[in-house]
């Protein structure tokens, strides 16, 4: 059952060949024999896990199942649960229980899911590499001294080593899609506002989006149409018709050609020096699947990508200063035992409970925006924002998605960036504009680069193309198994 799709698993749950405690037992079993090794967990709840499985039982004997009900699940910590702590990995909210549940959450409690715990993650979603947590680095499943990617690493290395059958993410800059690509899971990030975030802890408000994580592009689909929906409490929240994001997961790819027509469009930005040469070889044959599948490439550009990271490490830094200022010492959240006054004890707390990568982009931010600065940064970071919206929108003019690596290398060592922030930035150099321009992105597995480490393709869509990009990337799963392929340790 470890291995089962979310259509396996509704099938023996509504069959009753297993029950929802059962598989619930069955996850928490391997989190309690994994977990020690991955550390993909900052909190596991067995208790409440156990007794909203046999409330999933029960609905399912009234014949009151959903797509989800019954089914584990596992929450990235920085979306509020109600009576659970959600530390967002820092320090500086390792005791905070949230008094509320984030919209995500109440919608996948609604939709009968039965969550497991909370995911480790960078802190405040700061990072691409799993390592800035407070609760300690993430391993990667298929190689122990490797990171899985960040900041929704935690999630991804649980859905990877099978602790799991699906978790949500958050990619902000890549990452849902990165953790995805280097733990050789499938992940997407939908378009900006599809998924409301309230509740979900902020780092850069216009850039944050909640996605979803899973072994394939039919099991996001099904996460991702319990996790939409519009949300009056969230001002960016988009009120529009609802989706059925598996409505393009159909046929398999051995009754002829389905993806006949479709026109894929390869940015000539992504594909010059930078990608390593394993991850180019994977990719390069995963095009070639795609046009025995019947699609077509073209070339597009995208000319303004280049600037995408340093655009985005003034905007992000700077929304991430105005968001974090909340953590004060005074409300909640971690304080200083020993201070001499109120501005002693907001500095004591704050170096206290916040961890380097965080302090880094706070100092960064509050320079961008400072007297003097705003117009010379923060400004003209918008407008490179514009531009490079504008570049996607003339390429979707001859193309229907766009494709390219989700990350240029595979998996690194632990510890081996963590002195360099600027290459650690540069991990997200394919996956940072899609945020920039709010559009929808997924990455899938499309092989393996040296050492048998997981490479991931990315698709990118038009606003709204969700349902195209999970079926475009059903149909390639259809016709391989590298999204299939397990870790040993997942065994």
């Amino acid at each position: 059952m470890i291995n089962a799709s979310l259509t396996e698993l509704r099938a023996a749950l509504d069959a009753r060949k297993i029950s929802s405690v059962e598989l619930t037992q069955l996850f928490l079993q391997r989190i309690e024999r994994l977990n020690p090794t991955i550390n993909a967990f900052i909190t596991v709840d067995p208790v409440h896990a156990l007794a909203n499985a046999r409330e999933a039982d029960a609905r399912i004997g009234r014949g009151e199942a959903g797509p989800l009900t019954g089914i584990p699940l596992a929450h990235k910590d920085l979306f509020c649960t109600q009576g659970m702590l959600t530390t967002c990995g820092s320090k500086m909210l390792a005791n905070f229980v949230s008094p509320y549940d984030a919209h995500v959450v109440s919608q996948l409690k609604g939709a009968g899911a039965v969550l497991l715990g909370k995911t480790n993650m960078d802190e405040f979603a700061m990072g691409s590499s799993n390592e800035s947590s407070h609760f300690g680095p993430v391993a990667n499943p298929w190689d122990l001294r490797r990171v899985p990617g960040g900041s929704s690493g935690g999630s991804a290395a649980a859905v990877a080593a099978r602790m799991v059958p699906i978790a949500t993410g958050t990619d902000t800059g890549g990452s849902v899609r990165q953790p995805a690509s280097l733990t050789g899971i499938t992940g997407i990030k939908p378009t900006y506002g599809v998924v409301s975030r309230y509740g979900m802890v902020a780092y850069a408000s216009s850039l944050d989006q909640g996605g979803a994580l899973a072994a394939s592009a039919s099991d996001c689909a099904a996460l991702l149409n319990a996790m939409a929906g519009f949300d009056p409490r969230d001002s960016t929240s988009l009120e529009r018709p609802a989706e059925d994001y598996c409505r393009d997961i159909g046929a398999s790819a051995a009754t002829g050609k389905p993806l006949a027509g479709l026109r894929i469009g390869l940015p000539t930005e992504f594909f010059g020096p930078g990608m390593a040469d394993d991850v180019r070889t994977a990719i390069d044959s995963a095009l070639d699947t795609y046009r025995a599948l019947g699609a077509h490439t073209v070339e597009v550009s995208l000319p303004n990508a280049q600037l995408a990271i340093p655009a985005y490490y003034v905007i992000a830094p700077a929304e991430a200063s105005s968001n974090l200022s909340r953590f004060d010492g005074v409300r909640y959240g971690h304080r200083a035992s020993n201070y001499r006054d109120l501005d002693d004890m907001y500095r004591k707390s704050r170096a206290e409970g916040f961890g380097s990568e965080v302090k880094r982009r706070i100092l960064v931010g509050t320079y961008v925006l400072s007297h003097g600065y705003y117009d010379a940064y923060y400004l003209q970071a918008q407008k490179l924002r514009r531009l490079i919206a504008e570049d996607f929108r003339r390429a979707f003019g001859t193309c229907d998605v766009i494709a390219g690596p989700t990350s240029p290398t595979t998996a690194w060592s632990i510890g081996e960036k963590s002195d360099d922030p600027v290459q650690m930035y540069l991990s997200d150099i394919y996956t940072i504009a899609v945020n920039l321009a709010g559009l929808p992105g997924l990455s899938h597995p499309c092989g393996f680069g040296d050492g048998q480490l997981p490479v991931g393709l990315q698709l990118i869509g038009d606003y709204f193309s969700e349902a195209r990009l999970l079926g475009t990337a059903h149909h390639f799963q259809q016709a391989t198994d590298w999204h299939t392929r397990r870790p040993e340790i997942a065994a």
